[in-house]
């Protein structure tokens, strides 16, 4: 359809977010159709129209002022010709039964909008147009073959001259070749396709092919051959995607009839976000994809939140490494939404490290940094690096705030270790229950309480040994031990020897090397 007799549309509804939203789903004039205005209740449309004189109404249901079943039982008695769209709710069913027997096209749940559906209702509803219908014949009589593969290929109905396919393609057997060029730089778009066609001229003589592009993303090619060329053709386009690491490439399964061109477009379009999880497979059909993967569990936020606020880090962290990497075999899972998944978990964390008056100064930091890569990451792969990188640097920020209790600690019992020490009397001083204590000190530390209060003990008295200038029962004393035999005992087993042993060795040291 020429730029002159695009189809006229009218968007009516209250919200003016899902108006919006409706404007930005679809290139409108790339498909055929333009806004020529919108509306927020049935009146002003009724206002419109008269000025604006569209062919297609996509309207509200439920509005103020005039709804959607009154604007459409108007429309349709002075503007017969006219299609309508209904949008509506779920609980919304009354009210869109009484606009079909007004003769609406179709309704759209506001939930379930997108842009396939709608694009597919706004085409179902141009066909139903007499006039445009007119205007598409003789139109199709203009174009050239490529341009009504094109057209097939986006949904519309195209009538080919008698002979015009066997003609460019003489065979009965016919595959559409896909490559994603969507990472290629703009800059070498052309030597990409000049080189997927130099490929097929050179290694395909058994059969035709013709090279179509629709969009900057996707360069497609519709190869046809006889069917003992089949697997020849599988073995050429695999090698050729094997060839160019930059692009995604994907082949239809085999398809005898032209007007199934459509729905082997369909099928490359719903396996080429797959490289982004089987980047290993530099082709993809759909009999060489993985058995489906098994439905993963929701992620257990409420489990995983209650881990990291009872500092149950290393189960919490690995649970969620885990989850992602489970979650990067489901091949067919949404990217923006696994993405998202990933960007959400980053998030999150960092706000309850915070709440837990943790220093997540550097981590926050780096947050648009990590959302950023998740973004541009190319696979599932490169994505679950960039959280597990997450997690290690969020882990050494915990580390490093766990740390600064402990030193404190070490600091306290090198300084109190003559004082007569005790857990309990430790742990009542950093306002910790002595059980949490020793636990605590086990973890952070690789000796234990007593262990780590002994040998600063026994260092600290083995100078005073080797120094000379008291007895061993007096420095027994000075070190904090009030029994002395349990002091020679420990001594004995942190230094290997007594306390007379290590004094006579190292006076006799000392006279020695005078």
């Amino acid at each position: 359809m020429s730029a002159k007799e695009l189809i006229r549309t009218l968007i009516v509804d209250d919200e003016l977010l899902i108006r919006q939203g409706i404007k930005h789903y679809i290139d409108w004039e790339k498909e055929g159709f333009q806004i020529v205005g919108e509306a927020s209740n049935g009146q002003e449309a009724l206002e419109l129209i008269e000025k604006v004189s569209p062919h297609i109404l996509i309207s509200d249901i439920i509005m103020p002022i005039m709804d959607g079943e009154e604007l459409t039982r108007l429309v349709k008695e002075k503007y017969p010709q006219m299609e309508i769209i209904i949008l509506s709710s779920f609980s919304e069913y009354d009210y869109v039964r009484s606009t079909f027997q007004n003769g609406v096209v179709d309704y759209i749940l506001k939930p379930k909008l997108d842009a396939e559906g709608l694009l597919k209702t706004l085409k179902t509803a141009a066909n139903r147009i007499p006039y445009l219908q007119k205007l598409a014949i003789q139109e199709n009589s203009k174009l050239s073959i490529g341009q009504k593969l094109e057209r097939m290929i986006s949904g519309y109905e195209v009538c080919f001259e008698p002979g015009e396919v066997e003609n460019m393609f003489p065979y009965r057997h016919f595959f559409l070749f896909g490559a994603d060029v969507n990472k290629i730089p703009t800059t070498h778009l052309d030597i990409c396709k000049k080189e997927i066609d130099r490929i097929f001229l050179k290694e395909f003589p058994f059969g035709t092919f013709y090279t179509l592009c629709l969009n900057q993303s996707i360069i497609l090619i519709v190869l046809n051959t006889r069917s003992e060329n089949n697997d020849k053709v599988v073995e050429i386009s695999y090698h050729l995607a094997q060839s160019m690491e930059k692009a995604k490439f994907a082949l239809s399964d085999v398809f005898e009839e032209m007007n199934q061109i459509g729905e082997a477009y369909k099928t490359l379009l719903q396996l080429l976000p797959y490289h982004f999880y089987l980047n290993d497979m530099p082709l993809l059909m759909e009999r060489n994809l993985p058995d489906p993967p098994n439905q993963v569990a929701p992620f257990n936020l409420e489990q995983f939140t209650n881990d990291l606020k009872l500092h149950n880090f290393d189960v919490a962290f690995m649970y969620l490494s885990s989850y992602a990497s489970e979650l990067s075999k489901c091949y067919t899972m949404d990217i923006f939404e696994y993405k998202s998944f990933m960007g959400n978990c980053i998030f999150n964390i960092i706000i309850l490290l915070g709440n837990m008056d943790l220093d997540v100064k550097e981590l926050d930091k780096r947050k648009y940094t990590y959302f950023k890569r998740i973004e541009e990451a190319s696979s599932a792969q490169a994505t679950l690096q960039i959280l597990n990188g997450f997690i290690e640097a969020a882990k050494q920020c915990i580390t490093a705030v766990q740390n600064q209790p402990m030193k404190k600690l070490l600091n306290y019992i090198k300084n109190h270790h003559h004082e007569p020490l005790s857990l309990t009397e430790v742990a009542k001083q950093f306002h910790f229950s002595p059980s949490y204590l020793s636990s605590y000190f086990s973890t952070h530390n690789k000796e234990g309480f007593n262990e780590y209060l002994n040998r600063i003990r026994i260092e600290e008295a083995s100078k005073l040994l080797i120094q000379g200038a008291a007895s061993i029962s007096q420095i027994s004393a000075m070190v904090g031990y009030s029994d002395h035999s349990y002091f020679c005992k420990v001594f004995k087993k942190v230094q290997g020897m007594s306390p007379s042993q290590f004094k006579r060795k190292h006076t006799t040291v000392k006279r020695w090397k005078r």
